[in-house]
C-alpha cells in the first residue's frame, strides 16, 4: 500500500494552522485588553515600575510644595520687614519733628532771657525786678524742660517707639508765662 504522503502533509499543515490560529486569537485578545497595544510585562515588574513612578511623582510634588511654602514664608518675612522699616521711619520722623519743636522753644526762651537782661539794667522798681526774676526762673525752667524733653524723645526713638514728652508741654507753658512776666516787668 502506498503511503498517502499528500494527505499526511495536508493533515500536518492543518494541525499547525489550528495551533497557529489559537495562538493568534489569544494574542489578539491580550492586545485588545492592553490600551497601548505593546508587549505586556510580567505583573511583578509592572507593579514595581508603577510604584517607582508614583514615588518619584510624589517626591517631585512634595519638593515643589516645600519650595512654594518656603517662598511664601520668605515673602511674608519680607513684608513684615518692610512694615517694620516703615514703622521705624515714622517713629524717627515723629521724633525729629518733636525735637525740632523743643529746640525752637529752647531757642525762644534763650533769646527772651538774653533780651530781658537789657530790660533788667533799666528797671529800678522792686516789683518789676521781682516779676523779671520770676520770668527768668520760668524761662530757665523752660530751657531745662526743653532739654529734658529732647533727651526723653531721643531715648524713646532709640527704643523704637513714639513718645509724647510731658517736658515739651511744660517747656511751652513755662516759655509763654516767662515771656509774659518779662514783658510785664518791662511795662512796670
Amino acid at each position: 500500500m502506498p503511503v498517502p504522503w499528500l494527505r499526511l502533509l495536508d493533515a500536518v499543515i492543518g494541525v499547525t494552522d489550528l495551533a497557529r490560529s489559537r495562538r493568534i486569537r489569544t494574542a489578539a485578545a491580550r492586545d485588545e485588553s492592553e490600551p497601548d497595544g505593546g508587549p505586556r510585562l510580567p505583573a511583578g515588574i509592572e507593579t514595581r515600575l508603577t510604584g517607582v513612578v508614583v514615588a518619584a511623582l510624589k517626591e517631585v510634588f512634595d519638593r515643589d510644595a516645600r519650595r512654594l511654602e518656603l517662598e511664601r514664608e520668605q515673602l511674608e518675612a519680607e513684608r513684615r520687614r518692610a512694615e517694620r522699616a516703615l514703622q521705624l521711619e515714622l517713629v524717627r520722623q515723629a521724633a525729629d519733628r518733636e525735637i525740632t519743636r523743643l529746640r525752637a522753644l529752647a531757642g525762644i526762651a534763650t533769646v527772651v532771657w538774653l533780651g530781658s537782661l537789657y530790660v533788667a539794667m533799666h528797671v529800678l522798681h522792686v516789683a518789676a525786678r521781682v516779676t523779671l526774676g520770676i520770668g527768668w526762673l520760668l524761662l530757665l525752667g523752660a530751657i531745662a524742660a526743653s532739654f529734658n524733653g529732647q533727651a526723653a524723645i531721643s531715648e524713646a526713638a532709640a527704643r523704637e517707639r513714639t513718645s509724647s514728652s510731658d517736658a515739651g508741654v511744660v517747656a511751652l507753658w513755662l516759655t509763654i508765662i516767662g515771656v509774659a512776666l518779662v514783658a510785664l516787668s518791662a511795662l512796670l
